[in-house]
């Protein structure tokens, strides 16, 4: 590629919408160009970047045995109203009207379009496993588009769905797609890390989440250093840390402590360490029976320096649907307001769960449900009965990991892939089956694999970045390298030299741009060094008349000196070298 061909449209500065590094580097090396809120125009250096991305996860989905096909952006809501999603999915489900006032949605994920397929196409358990995968455009109605590509609200995605006989089937073709996202991170010269995860929206029995290594990342990852152990925040359990329950040495003391309804002022006002405080959390759980709305009010008990964990405490049983209580029901069932709340002595019943290491303490700290009062000296069994007990928190850096086999560190990451074991979930719904070998039907065993792929480039940014501009991994470089000629407009021999070692990288097989736009060196090298171009030559006339060339790679703190036909084999370690360093 000739520059002078190409669309090169880089600013010195970034728009004053752009928030984060990616965003604004974007912007400024002409990558993306906004179109909308949430919404971007793809420009010609940014398509390329995408397009090797692409290349890479369709080399490893064909490898991995997947089946590429396309589903539709706009489906059915027929479809979605079959799995219940058309109403549980949320205000992010762009939902649409056609002319005829029939209701359809642009698309976020394809999980019922791939069933409907499925039950239509696979009737016998010959044709077993199968998985099929698209890339496609997604669209998600986000609350507030921001940070660019990394919370748009439309965007690219590969998204596979495996199926399968049964629950072991399920299980060889989720690993086989965890090797395979594996494979595909490392070719993109990535830093990341695979996370046990929640399934959230989507459903389902298990998932891995994978995350680039970002300090930038909204997502806290969960790992034990010594061990193989990781999981996302929402997903990482928290073991006790307390090995048994202590002995009570105080008597319980309703004591006063005005104005202080934090447990970090309690904690100071009474000269204890927070540690030994309880805070209290009110959720209300309403159901209907017999056409009566009925309320459940539960207390849940956390220690003073841990914080609730909404996931986790979704998934104890009964909480599924909970909320925040009001004002009014705190009020009603405890007689007085947040800050001073306690499972001793409410005005109405609730239903207590305990956190595990909450569970194990003994003479500690927490409300007296009366304005300006706390207990202390509270123990389990002599002032209040055993209550449920369940995980609730979120774990911090120095827990013990859940294996025993260390201790837990935290780290930032932004998720760019997820893996989920949905199971029967959407066949079941949609009523997918297949005749096994007996002739009876059986419900297909789902899985659901996604790589958000235009998210990978902001991703890749937050990792790669420095005070010039990108730094991309060379496997995903819009170009991996960039020839420089110093006044190859006025000089014959730097003409020549630049349209040979032109020819020759591409040859070669390089994929290789040719400044011959006749800018200074300075304007020159900051466009590439912005634009993240991994590797640059230099040609100048003083350095033919030497026999060498200049060579710098994008990290490097200073141009190396190299032979002219030496040249081509220096580039080929050298590129081989960032990719195994990567």
């Amino acid at each position: 590629m000739r520059a002078s061909r190409f669309f090169i449209s880089t600013l010195k500065e970034a728009p004053a919408d752009a928030e984060i590094v990616s965003h604004k580097l974007m912007m400024r090396a002409g990558m993306i160009k906004r179109l909308g809120s949430g919404i971007y125009n793809y420009m010609p250096m940014g398509l390329r970047v995408i397009r090797k991305v692409e290349k890479i996860v369709r080399e490893e989905m064909d490898r991995s045995g997947a089946i590429e096909m396309l589903m539709p952006v706009v489906q059915p809501a027929e479809l979605w109203q079959e799995t219940g999603r058309w109403q549980k999915y949320g205000a992010e489900l762009m939902r649409v009207k056609d002319r005829h006032g029939r209701d359809f949605i642009i698309q976020p994920t394809s999980e019922e379009a791939i069933t409907d397929v499925a039950r239509q196409e696979i009737k016998s358990y010959r044709q077993l496993p199968l998985n099929f995968y698209h890339i496609q455009t997604k669209f998600r109605d986000e609350r507030r588009p921001r940070f660019g590509l990394m919370r748009g609200r439309e965007f690219t995605m590969k998204d596979a769905y495996s199926f399968d006989r049964d629950l072991d089937g399920l299980k060889k073709s989720y690993q086989n797609m965890y090797d395979a996202y594996t494979r595909i991170f490392n070719r993109f010269g990535l830093q990341f890390r695979a996370v046990a995860a929640d399934n959230g929206a989507i459903g389902g029995t298990g998932s891995h989440e994978f995350h680039v290594i970002a300090d930038t990342g909204e997502d806290a990852l969960v790992y034990c250093p010594t061990s193989d152990y990781a999981a996302n925040m929402e997903a990482a359990e928290a073991v006790s840390l307390y090995p048994q329950r202590g002995v009570a040495t105080q008597s319980l003391i309703k004591t006063a402590t005005p104005g202080k309804a934090k447990c970090e002022d309690v904690a100071e006002f009474l000269g204890l360490p927070l540690q030994q405080t309880v805070k209290s959390i009110v959720l209300t759980v309403e159901t209907e029976e017999k056409d009566q709305l009925k309320k459940q009010v539960w207390l849940l008990l956390l220690r003073g320096d841990h914080e609730l964990n909404e996931i986790k405490a979704s998934k104890v049983t009964g909480l599924a649907n909970y909320r925040f209580a009001t004002e009014e029901e705190i009020l009603e069932h405890f007689g007085t307001e947040p800050g001073y709340l306690g499972p001793i002595n409410t005005l109405l019943p609730v239903k207590v769960v305990a956190d595990r290491s909450v569970a194990m303490m003994a003479d500690f700290v927490c409300g007296a449900n009366e304005a300006g009062f706390h207990f202390t000296g509270v123990n389990w069994v002599r002032d209040l009965p055993e209550a449920d007990v369940a995980d609730l928190r979120n774990v911090v850096a120095g827990d013990p990991s859940p294996d025993g086999k260390g201790v837990l560190a935290i780290q930032r990451g932004i998720e760019v892939g997820h893996v989920f074991q949905l199971g029967t979930s959407y066949s079941e719904a949609m009523k997918a089956t297949f005749l096994d070998e007996n002739g009876k039907p059986q419900f297909l065993q789902m899985g659901c694999y996604g790589i958000g792929i235009t998210r990978i480039l902001g991703a890749a940014i937050e990792q790669n970045f420095d005070d010039k501009g990108i730094v991309w991994p060379t496997a995903i470089a819009p170009f991996e390298v960039v020839l420089c000629p110093m006044g190859m407009d006025k000089s014959e021999a730097v003409k020549l030299q630049a349209e040979k070692l032109y020819a020759d990288l591409q040859d070669a097989g390089v994929d290789v741009v040719l400044d011959d736009r006749g800018l200074r060196p300075g304007a020159m090298f900051a466009d590439w060094e912005l634009i993240g171009v991994p590797h640059r030559i230099v040609i100048g006339e003083r350095g033919l008349n030497e026999g060498q060339l200049e060579y710098q790679g994008r990290r490097d703190s200073a141009a190396s000196h190299v032979a002219i036909d030496e040249m081509l084999s220096f580039l080929r370690a050298r590129m081989q070298a960032s990719v195994t360093a990567n």
